[in-house]
């Protein structure tokens, strides 16, 4: 729960700031707050209730410092990001915001295995890429496009297209070649599961609403401004279930 509140706090810093330079200044607040949970005294941290309990996490789990480090650093150089240039760069993105939680919480669970490692590696590749997808109805709302600017040239879109939330059928095929890449990555990391501790196989149970989105997106022939793709399906809680009675993800 520490762990996923920080993230939070981290990831919501762009859209809660209209100015880069505030929104800087409410990272270093981070980056300085995870120097001080690793320092001894308690009474060095910030009297915020995320920072108590990462303080505490940290030092009954013995979390690795560099892995928080990877998601303050990865929203720093993104700050003022409103394009990926190259899928390649959005992946690279993907793993530095969400798998770095995966390695965390597999730490927190006392699972410290170079195959879990890998395999959150490629899950969280994987959700960040449909993260990204997610956010294309909103994109004029957010200010960001959610489509590599690779891509969108190669299929002929425009920034335009994106922000008026214009259907197409070069969008669909825009969204096709992304959504291949996660699924690639889903794939890879559930060819590992035989290898990954049975301990650490739920840490990486959001692998099946990954699947969930990238099976509807796929209903709709990958239009990811389809209605209803905005509204959350009941019909993955019982796979989660399924999986998780599996010791699968």
């Amino acid at each position: 729960m520490a762990v996923r509140g920080f993230n939070i706090e981290v990831s919501r810093v762009a859209e809660q700031t209209s100015q880069p330079s505030i929104g800087l200044m409410r990272l270093k607040f981070w980056e300085d707050t995870i120097d001080k949970c690793y320092q001894k005294d308690i009474k060095n941290v910030p009297q915020h209730p995320i920072a108590i309990e990462l303080f505490k996490a940290v030092h009954n789990r013995k979390l690795t410092k560099r892995y928080f480090n990877n998601l303050v650093k990865s929203r720093v150089d993104n700050v003022n990001n409103r394009i990926f240039k190259t899928i390649d760069e959005m992946e690279k993105y993907s793993e530095q915001t969400v798998s770095n939680i995966y390695y965390l919480i597999l730490e927190g669970n006392g699972v410290r295995n170079v195959h879990a490692d890998h395999a959150a590696s490629h899950i969280g590749k994987a959700q960040g890429i449909v993260q990204q997808l997610r956010s294309i109805p909103i994109a004029r709302k957010i200010n960001f496009i959610a489509i590599p600017q690779d891509v969108l040239t190669k299929h002929n879109v425009s920034h335009e297209d994106i922000l008026r939330s214009k259907a197409s059928e070069a969008l669909n095929e825009c969204t096709f070649e992304v959504a291949s890449r996660a699924h690639q990555h889903l794939v890879k990391a559930r060819n590992l599961l035989k290898d990954v501790p049975i301990e650490g196989r739920s840490t990486l149970l959001p692998a099946t609403a990954v699947e969930n989105y990238l099976n509807r997106l796929q209903n709709v022939q990958h239009n990811p401004l389809h209605a209803s793709l905005q509204h959350r399906a009941w019909i993955w809680l019982p796979k989660l279930y399924y999986k998780s009675l599996k010791n699968e993800y």
